[in-house]
């Protein structure tokens, strides 16, 4: 099985002012969020980040690319984090789920 090469994303650690984008119509809409979709907004870029990385591993694999330790305990964190977001989000999603229907069944 043959996957291709993703672009190189690099994720900033943090937002400094010169790297902080200037404000626009999306993300005034975004300010206007509620704290549910931005908390699900935020676990969709994890996830993104983590399949991303993988994507890579996978890449680096099949290039024959060798990991070193380092690499090794670096890519079992990331696939650990990478986990942990999808199972978070999932659990959110069924929480939700359950709350909308017992507001629904009490309009009954």
């Amino acid at each position: 099985m043959l996957v291709a090469p993703t672009p190189d994303r690099s994720f900033p650690t943090s937002v400094t002012r010169e790297s902080a984008t200037p404000p626009t119509t999306a993300s005034a809409s975004r300010a206007l969020a509620s704290p549910f979709v931005e908390v699900m907004r935020s676990l969709g870029h994890e996830a993104e980040r983590g399949e991303a990385m993988v994507r890579g591993v996978l890449w680096a694999s099949s290039a024959r690319q060798t990991f070193g330790p380092t690499e090794l305990l670096a890519l079992q964190a990331g696939i650990y984090r990478y986990g942990e977001t999808v199972d978070l989000a999932a659990k959110l999603v069924d929480k939700a789920g359950t709350d909308v229907k017992t507001v629904l069944q009490g309009q009954q």
